[in-house]
């Protein structure tokens, strides 16, 4: 075996929607490899994710991306300790090619086996590279999932507000594709708003409820309205009409400034229930724009804490931050079987 320093070896494997990936966690040398296959260009054409392409894909993909993983750390399945997996949330047909290949990977060379919420995996993500302090109160926000939760120990959180419809990264993708932008929709949303320096040009509705729970299709709505208040897009025929890459721009820049105000306003109210929080993580797809990220760490530092984001690469879906917790809970003995199933 390639690693000699005691500790278990961690196989994670991730598919919960349309990415197919798998990693190797090591528990003092930590994290070993980390293969992913993106599927961004298969589901660009159509706008965002089409689950049955998606499971096709990984059916595919899963065998050899676990093998690059294992030659990647310069192990084979019996050196594996431990084969963690995601087994929910997340699209059905995807979560079974994972969970399957897992219990047919523990079966086969008589591994432990452990299942992993996708979410847990992207609440301890930031793990992977900080020493992160207990208490502390973690924003996810992907394109599934937009969720607060106080983090009390790995493993041990409470989830303190979540997703009422739309997730943030949702309302990004809409509202893309309502602009006629490309998939994904963060990405080139940001980049349109830098063009007009982040300015707020529009001032759609920010949320104004004491809940710390989240929703975003109302401003899907209300971009949308106020398209067709300026004769930019007709209803009727559900069809955009030619606006100018200036008001796209506008628009974009609206959305993000509208939708850090959100965060920030979450934040302040999270904070002001439970003021013990020694810290603030940013977690999921989300927390790759680079000017939430700037927003959150201003707030964070105007209220003397300390702001931890994951790198890119284990801010979208990945099978690193699945090593981790499947690590965290074969050490606390929170062993599956075989009757492992998605979805529970």
């Amino acid at each position: 075996m390639a690693h000699t320093t005691p500790g278990r070896i961690t196989l994670g494997i991730e598919t919960s929607c349309d990415e197919t990936a798998a990693a190797v966690y090591h528990t003092h040398n930590g994290l070993l490899s980390n293969a992913l296959f993106s599927q961004v260009e298969l589901h660009k054409q159509f706008g965002g994710v089409v689950p049955e392409l998606a499971s096709r894909s990984q059916l595919e993909k899963i065998e050899p991306i676990v093998r690059h993983a294992l030659e990647g750390a310069h192990l084979s399945p019996p050196d594996i300790d431990v084969i963690a997996v995601t087994h929910k949330p997340g699209l059905p047909g995807s979560l079974l090619v994972g969970v399957c290949f897992a219990k047919a990977l523990a079966w086969a060379h008589n591994k432990k086996l452990v299942g992993v919420n996708h979410l847990e995996g992207h609440a301890f993500s930031a793990f992977l590279e900080h020493t992160i302090p207990f208490e502390h109160l973690c924003l996810t926000a992907s394109g599934g999932h937009t969720s607060l939760y106080i983090i009390r120990d790995f493993g041990v959180y409470e989830t303190i507000g979540t997703t009422q419809d739309d997730a943030a990264g949702e309302a990004f993708d809409k509202i893309a594709k309502l602009l006629a932008l490309p998939y994904p929709g963060g990405p080139v949303i940001e980049r349109l708003a830098a063009e007009v320096n982040f300015q707020d040009f529009f001032g759609y509705p920010r949320a104004t409820a004491h809940s710390l729970d989240f929703s975003f299709s109302g401003l899907k709505t209300a971009v949308l309205y106020d398209l067709i208040k300026r004769g930019a897009y007709d209803m009727r025929a559900k069809q955009l009409l030619n606006p100018s890459a200036e008001l796209k721009a506008q628009v974009a820049s609206s959305l993000l400034v509208c939708v850090a105000d959100i965060f920030e306003q979450k934040l302040a109210r999270a904070y002001a229930r439970y003021p013990h929080i020694k810290a603030v993580s940013f977690v999921g797809g989300v927390a790759c724009n680079k000017y939430i990220r700037q927003r959150l760490s201003a707030w964070c530092e105007r209220n003397k804490l300390t702001l931890y984001v994951p790198r890119p690469a284990y801010c979208t879906d990945n099978a690193a931050m699945i090593a981790f917790v499947g690590n965290y809970k074969a050490q606390q003995g929170l062993y599956a079987d075989m009757t492992l199933d998605i979805l529970k």
